[in-house]
Formats: structure tokens, sequence, C-alpha cells
């Protein structure tokens, strides 16, 4: 077996067996293709199934030359699984990065923005512009529901239950799971959809997507964070933001207005409650503010 015919039924088995999304299957691919051109570079002329260790803790030397500790997590976890599935089709029986240490990680935690600022970056939307509303729909759903990129491109009319106010999200590994829409979402997705989007012209393979760019397709990730960007350079925002802040900031301000991590992983489509807990950073303040309020020596 060769690394082409490998890698392409590693793919296939990402994507049927293990339902990961094409983002994912990308990421782990550009891994073993790294590898791949590592290889070629040194000359090896070893295959998937007689890589030695050796060869990848080489790989792996020469990444932390010019690339930061996660990128070689990733590239790590990326071989791993790699040479995992091919012990789990009998084509090997170890693994040669069993005995490579990943990177210790710091925990880096995305930038929060707080209320004001979320008000500031949702009024700055020019709803006189030709996609004014679909902008502004974009941003009442990434912060209302607490949805990834990924999901709100992908976010189809079938859908969206307006009755219920209600959204069915399809996360990562295809798990759908269902969150509250907002009064907010609800407001500007009926705006868009019913004042805007019914009156252009739509490319047919398109028809049941939610957010289409003036050409009647879907959206591209790209193009989301582009448009934020530009609103947060128009607001004088100066944090390192993108459509994941909004979600970051959707757990941040339920938690600390009350709201219990199981609900929050749930909303979040989380597997783990560890992730949450990362996920669901704390600022200064409100950490200041639950002390005053619980600490024996402030009740008295």
């Amino acid at each position: 077996m060769n690394w082409v015919q490998a890698l392409s039924d590693y793919q296939m088995y990402l994507q049927i067996e293990r339902g990961l999304s094409e983002n994912s299957i990308l990421n782990y691919a550009l891994d073993i293709k790294s590898f791949q051109a590592f290889l070629s570079q040194i000359e090896s002329e070893e295959g998937p199934l007689d890589c030695s260790r050796e060869t990848v803790q080489k790989f792996i030397y020469e990444t932390a030359k010019v690339m930061g500790p996660h990128t070689q997590a990733r590239r790590i976890a990326g071989l791993r699984s790699f040479f995992d599935y091919l012990i789990f089709e009998s084509y090997r029986k170890t693994n040669p990065t069993d005995l490579i240490e990943t990177p210790k990680l710091g925990r880096k935690l995305p930038d929060v923005l707080s209320i004001k600022e979320i008000d500031l970056l949702m009024d700055a939307v020019d709803l006189g512009h030709p996609q004014g509303h679909r902008n502004r729909a974009i941003l009442e759903t990434l912060y209302g529901s607490g949805l990834r990129v990924s999901e709100l491109t992908q976010l189809s009319l079938s859908n969206l239950f307006f009755k219920e106010e209600m959204i069915r999200v399809t996360g990562k590994g295809n798990k759908q799971r269902l969150v509250p829409m907002g009064t907010h979402s609800k407001k500007y997705l009926e705006l868009y959809i019913y004042k805007v989007r019914n009156l252009q012209k739509i490319n047919p393979a398109h028809q049941d997507i939610v957010f289409l760019n003036r050409n009647g397709s879907a959206l591209t990730r790209q193009m989301i964070f582009t448009m934020i960007k530009r609103l947060a350079n128009e607001t004088s925002i100066q944090k390192q933001i993108g459509p994941h802040t909004f979600r970051h900031s959707f757990a941040t301000h339920l938690l600390e207005n009350g709201a219990d991590l199981r609900t929050i992983q749930v909303l979040m489509g989380h597997e783990s409650i560890t992730t949450t807990e990362v996920y669901t950073h704390l600022d200064s303040l409100h950490l200041k503010k639950v002390m005053e309020q619980f600490h024996p020596r402030n009740l008295s």
C-alpha cells in the first residue's frame, strides 16, 4: 500500500465511519501530506506500513523548528490517528507515534466581547446596505444561539422553526442539536428571509441555505470573518475577534448570568463538560462580584 492509497482510504474512513466534517478531514489529510513531503525531502522510501518511529520523530523535530507547539500537537495527533486507523484495519501492528510526547500547551482563551461591544457591533451594521439585514441576522444568530461559523454557513431554511423559536443545528460529526433562536435572532432572520432573500436570484444548488452571497450561493467562512473584522475596525474595537468570538461570548455571558455548565454544554454541542469548562472563561470583574457576593467574610 502506497501513501496515496492509504490516505484515500483513511479519508473515506473519516467521512463514513467517523462522520467528520469536510474541514476536519481536510486538516487530517494536510498533516499526512506534510509528512509525505518530509519523506520526499529526506529521500526516504518508507511507506505507510513500514514507517518507523525514528522517522516520525525527525519530522516532529523539524516541525518544531519552524512551527509553534499547537501546530506540533496537531501534527502528532493527526499522524497518531492515521496510524491507529492502519492498525484498526490490520495493516500495521504498531503505531510509530506511541512514544512521542505531545508538547505541553498553555490554555489560551480568545477575547470575550462585553455586552456593550456586542451592541456596538450590531449597531454598526448598515441596514440600508443591500447585505445589511443579512449581516445583522448573521451576527444575531452567532451570538444569540452560539453557533460555530461552519454551522452557520450550512444552516438551512428547513431547520429554522420560527413558531417554536428553535434552530436545528448540524454540528461536528454530523450530530444534531436544537438551540433556542432568541428574540433578536428571530426578528432579523425573518426580516432577512422574507424581505431580502426572497427577492434575490438564488443558485438552485443552494435553495435551502439560509445565508447567501450577492450571487445567490452559500457564504464562505472567510466572507463572514472579513465582515466581522471590518465592523471591528469601524467600531474601534481593539480585540482580536472573529466569528468564534461571538460563540465564546455567548457561553461566557450565559455563565455570568447564572446558567449552569451542563445546559451550556448542550447548547454548545460539546461532547465533554471539560471542553465547556475551558470555553466559558470568566473575566476578573465577574470573579470579583462572585467573591463579594458569596465569600463568608463579605456577608457580615
